[in-house]
């Protein structure tokens, strides 16, 4: 999966590469000998008009970045929420969660490449077994996230009910080292119209927009999920907070791994709001439909304790951005959210995940064609 998130990415450098270079124009020979030496030019040009395409702007509804270079600051609070649930008779579930993390780093930008790196305010010279890498890539007609998560076991329980009406408040924030997870995957959708409406203006800070508009999205996904749980240990926790008052778990929540991979096809909208000069407001929610394959290892090894299916579950991604940009200088913030959904008639997990942003920069370097218009 790695290597495949690799290609992808390479992929979208060639194109983006290509994308920013000129087109050139062809002058008409005469000769037949001229001709043939210019098709191989002619050619090249075509598939330059074409990638170029993919950025081709309606510059009365969007403004194109006017400079080489950028640098930004950025503040990134990300959350992870995992929530099991037995769907049996008088169903319990149990929330976790780690404890918010505060990451600060600094960006540098060049043309279409924009790389960073951010530490962790939280713990400091620890390592904590958390690995985590998000990539969101926007361009004026199609985006890309990239994700690859391996919690650390630092989660809490965060919300309990394993048999209503008690009170399981003593359970709340209690730490659990028994719970394990791992997120890969991918996003890639189409936005159809890229010529008025601008992603990179909400989320990217590369345009601005000038006027409001939206546009439709369509896109599929790839992601593969991994649950680990030491339900022993959880339910040694259970009773040791709990007294007398303990109850058992449901047999849904006695596995040692759940595992599915997660094919879908998602549609949705967006809508950037020009609300003053400068200032954007960005919106884009996606539900998509899923189609998921798993096999699950329950408590013992028997094949009969083993389960394999396919089911459709129903997904979604939302950002969301403000935005402060007058070209040169630019602030805001941005989140973006990922759920995923997974039911079967005993045994049902819901993952929420995403990040909070906080960013300013700057942008200099003006490219040649703007330098006379600012002179």
């Amino acid at each position: 999966m790695k290597r495949l998130l690799l290609y992808i990415i390479c992929i979208w450098i060639t194109i983006s590469a290509a994308a920013q270079e000129p087109v050139d124009t062809l002058q008409i020979a005469v000769a037949d000998e001229v001709k043939q030496e210019e098709a191989p030019a002619r050619k090249l040009s075509l598939i330059r008009r074409v990638i170029r395409g993919f950025d081709r702007l309606d510059q009365r509804y969007i403004e194109p970045q006017h400079y080489v270079f950028a640098a930004m600051v950025q503040g990134t609070m990300n959350y992870d929420i995992y929530t099991l649930r037995s769907s049996a008779d008088n169903s319990q579930s149990i929330t976790f969660a780690p404890d918010q993390e505060l990451r600060v780093g600094p960006y540098a930008g060049w043309k279409w490449v924009f790389l960073g790196y951010t530490f962790s305010l939280n713990n400091l010279g620890m390592n904590d077994g958390r690995k985590e890498f998000d990539l969101s890539i926007y361009s004026s007609q199609i985006g890309l996230d990239l994700f690859y998560r391996r919690t650390g076991s630092n989660y809490k329980i965060r919300n309990a009910n394993l048999r209503s009406p008690q009170d399981f408040s003593a359970l709340d924030n209690q730490p659990f080292d028994g719970l394990e997870a791992g997120v890969t995957g991918f996003n890639v959708y189409y936005i159809f119209n890229h010529g008025k409406f601008s992603y990179p203006a909400a989320f990217a800070q590369s345009t601005i927009q000038k006027i409001s508009c939206g546009s439709w999205l369509a896109g599929f996904g790839y992601m593969r999920n991994s649950i680990e749980l030491d339900h022993s240990s959880l339910q040694q926790l259970v009773d040791e907070k709990m007294g007398s008052q303990t109850v058992p778990l449901d047999s849904g929540l006695m596995f040692h791994s759940v595992k599915y991979v997660d094919f879908s096809l998602s549609g949705g909208y967006a809508y950037n709001w020009v609300f003053a000069r400068n200032w954007l407001l960005g919106v884009s929610v996606q539900a998509a439909v899923a189609h998921k394959r798993t096999i699950s290892s329950m408590v013992d090894d028997n094949k009969k304790n083993r389960f394999s299916f396919s089911n459709l579950n129903i997904d979604g991604i939302g950002r969301f951005g403000l935005v402060y940009n007058n070209m040169r200088w630019y602030a805001g913030t941005s989140m973006i959210i990922h759920t995923y959904n997974f039911r079967r008639s005993h045994f049902y997990t819901n993952n929420t995940f995403g990040s909070l942003n906080i960013y300013v920069g700057c942008n200099f370097g003006l490219k040649k064609k703007y330098r006379k218009k600012e002179s």
